[in-house]
């Protein structure tokens, strides 16, 4: 018997391959064994470094390496041919020996029962004929369960490449996009609370997603059956149904008015226009009044301030003429209603003069093919490659080379300096003169695994080869541009109903993959075919979706919608954005902010960049500040992800005792001071400032108050003052309802 195990080993460390006596195939039972019990996750043997010098491949993508680690390699201790269960492996998953990682499985176990034989076997490699995993099944793919019976069985089923079939369902790996539930070993999902969750179910190099919701036993729950307006209503609202929530009623109409305003041009309406919409009798002035905003130049300054994230549009690296130039290129593009397409198509295909062909600025903020590609896939196509970079992407199907065949697309832009007079000269990030983009044809991007290119590839389907006479980056604007391109609608669309409903149809959104399924997949396709139908129209994606009864829901939930956060059955409150909140003061105080390096009338909306350069020493002003408290982002990241709504303490010092609110309360012309030179009654007064920071009259409780204030303070100045400064501290002003 020594003899024998003797021999076995030999012939491993030799290279040479042994037929496994049994059935067990390494790469679909040994591999599929490490996967399900955690071995190779990045937190344990996974890691880039291992864990106590036994080190695997991040969730099982190099069987080949792996097996080498385990059979040939120091590591191959861990295997003991001659008594299979005295194998480290063995002894230390089931904890009769100290095991950091705890007990990963049981002696009697199926993952145990595999390891053993296979080590018996002389711990094989597999032959040239083991089938191969071609496609994974698993049922249910989605399901309702309700209380009391929270438990969804699930079923796994793979299929190999010489057609037969196994369950898996014990090997399967099971991953829960929110934890809210137990997973058993046999595969049965038993939920701890009402909600949904996506469960992805790993086996191999496959995954599916499963989509599952949890819902509280209503037997009196009957539904509301609201109109719908358009298909988005009857989407969302037939889920709505399935999962027996009611949505909200429809919002009122001051909340529609300031909800519209602030979403189609950033700012907060007139009292005038307040007065006028209330008043209006019309039973389609919501949509005159979304069609009137869409139409107003406010729109595009609005629209260009945002891609002006996306696109990191920021001063150091563009320099100041060139961030005009490109920021005053988007709004005229958006006041054109130029599709997005062809938006796109500009920017990836950007060449030239930084100054003369304001689109080319791009690439004077992506310095490099590596930023190029990342920043490109995530913005166009709604792709996280950055994964891939280091090992084959854990969630999605995108490889290492399909990353460096990508990044290499990006790699001939190439730069002439034609001067840099930045300011300071210890900054090699610092640019401030024009540049003359251009294709240096020569380059290639070197995959650092072989010291080689890999062909310019496309992310299509079939990764598409860009031949290479072509030019590059003309063939990717192309693609990208195309309508039949089948990233673009879908993530463009995503992100218009993401910054309308304040959570995207896909979250985060820009991170499409098929183990983050979005919540209405039949509304993001009818809404990715209505954007291509109409030639990347963004103002009719955008009309299409303010008309629907979803987007004008309340934002004030009942008994059964109180805890959804997903399906829209209620409007999302959140606090307005810096450039809201401080474009909205300055308009209600009818006085300007100020902004470092820019003429006095213009709005936080309409900023070119983050901020304007200025001389070491120079203050900013205060207005640059407050933008910088509230969460503008520095457009260092190519994602909305950059910018923060998040409260904090210095926000609450800036609104309550900050030196920006306090010089707008007592500047020089301003609307307090029109009004008390004026012959306004006191009664007038307070209901004109209730309609221009809240666009509504006073209630009774709020209109007496008021007045009581007014009347009981010597100095009418600081009296009305006060009555300001309570409104614009309010939340009915800082939040978007």
């Amino acid at each position: 018997m020594l003899r024998t195990t003797f021999v076995i080993g030999l012939v491993c460390c030799l290279g040479l391959q042994v037929e496994a006596r049994g059935d067990v195939s390494f790469r679909n039972d040994v591999m599929a064994v490490l996967s399900r019990a955690g071995c190779n996750q990045g937190i344990c043997h996974g890691n880039a470094n291992g864990k106590g010098g036994f080190r695997l491949s991040l969730r099982g993508q190099d069987a080949d390496a792996d097996f080498m680690t385990l059979t040939r390699g120091s590591d191959s201790r861990r295997l003991n041919l001659s008594d299979p269960d005295r194998s480290l492996i063995l002894l230390k998953a089931t904890m009769q020996v100290p095991h950091e990682g705890g007990r990963r499985f049981q002696n009697d176990s199926e993952q145990y029962r595999i390891l053993s034989e296979w080590i018996a076997s002389g711990a094989p490699a597999d032959s040239e004929g083991t089938p191969q995993l071609t496609t994974l099944s698993v049922e249910p793919r989605e399901s309702i369960a309700v209380a009391p019976d929270w438990t969804v069985p699930l079923s796994v089923e793979a299929t190999f490449s010489d057609g037969t079939t196994r369950d898996v369902t014990e090997l399967a790996v099971y991953e829960q996009s929110r934890v809210i539930a137990e997973i058993s070993p046999t595969g049965e999902v038993a939920s701890l609370q009402a909600g949904e969750t996506t469960v992805v179910v790993r086996f191999l190099d496959r995954q599916v997603p499963v989509s599952l919701a949890f819902i509280p036993h209503q037997p009196d729950f009957v539904w509301s059956a609201p109109p719908p307006v358009n298909p988005i209503d009857e989407f969302v609202f037939a889920k709505l149904q399935r999962l027996q929530i009611n949505p909200s009623l429809l919002c009122d109409d001051v909340t529609f008015l300031r909800r519209a305003h602030l979403d189609l041009l950033g700012f907060l309406p007139t009292a005038d226009e307040a007065r006028q919409f209330v008043l209006d009798g019309s039973l389609d002035k919501r949509a005159v009044l979304i069609d009137a905003l869409l139409e107003r130049p406010e729109f595009a300054s609005n629209w260009a301030l945002k891609w002006c994230d996306l696109l990191r549009i920021e001063e150091k690296t563009l320099d100041w003429k060139g961030v005009q130039n490109f920021h005053a290129w988007l709004r005229v593009e958006f006041s054109r209603n130029t599709s997005l397409n062809e938006i796109a198509r500009a920017v990836v295909a950007g060449r030239g003069s930084s100054y003369s062909e304001p689109s080319s600025n791009v690439y004077r903020a992506l310095r490099d093919p590596v930023e190029r590609s990342e920043a490109f896939a995530q913005v166009f196509l709604g792709v996280r490659l950055q994964c891939a970079k280091c090992h084959n992407h854990p969630f999605d199907q995108w490889t290492q080379n399909d990353y460096y065949g990508w990044t290499n697309l990006f790699s001939q832009v190439d730069y002439h300096i034609v001067e840099n007079l930045r300011r300071d000269e210890n900054d090699d990030h610092e640019f401030d003169g024009e540049q003359i983009i251009y294709m240096d044809l020569d380059e290639d991007y070197d995959d650092p695994r072989t010291g080689d290119p890999r062909s310019p590839t496309l992310l299509d389907a079939s990764r598409t080869i860009v031949p290479s006479e072509d030019d590059r980056l003309l063939a990717l604007a192309d693609w990208i541009a195309d309508p039949a391109n089948p990233y673009f609608a879908k993530v463009q669309v995503n992100r218009l109903w993401f910054q309308l409903m304040g959570r995207g149809l896909v979250d985060p959104v820009d991170d499409f993959r098929a183990t983050n399924p979005p919540v209405h997949p039949e509304l993001l396709e009818w809404l990715a075919g209505e954007f291509t139908a109409h030639g990347g129209d963004i103002r009719h994606i955008l009309r299409t979706i303010m008309n629907s009864r979803v987007y004008q829901l309340d934002w004030r939930p009942h008994e059964t919608n109180a805890t959804d956060d997903l399906n829209f059955s209620h409007a999302e409150v959140r606090r307005l954005t810096a450039e809201q909140i401080l474009d909205s003061l300055a308009l209600v105080m009818d006085s300007p902010i100020g902004f470092a390096g820019y003429p006095d009338d213009m709005r936080a909306g309409e900023l070119p960049a983050v901020r304007a350069p200025r001389r070491r020493g120079d203050d900013d002003a205060a207005g640059d500040d407050f933008l910088a408290v509230f969460g503008k982002p520095p457009r260092l990241q190519s994602c909305e992800c950059e910018r923060s709504d998040e409260p904090t303490l210095a926000q609450t010092f800036q609104l309550v005792s900050g030196s920006l609110v306090n010089d707008l309360l007592d500047a020089r012309g301003n609307r307090i001071r029109e009004h008390i030179r004026s012959d306004m009654r006191d009664e007038e007064i307070v209901n004109e400032w209730f309609w221009t920071v809240l666009s509504r009259p006073p209630t009774e409780v709020e209109f007496a108050a008021a007045m009581e204030h007014l009347h009981s303070h010597d100095n009418r100045r600081e009296a009305v003052q006060d009555l300001v400064w309570s409104l614009v501290n309010s939340a009915e002003f800082l939040l978007r309802r």
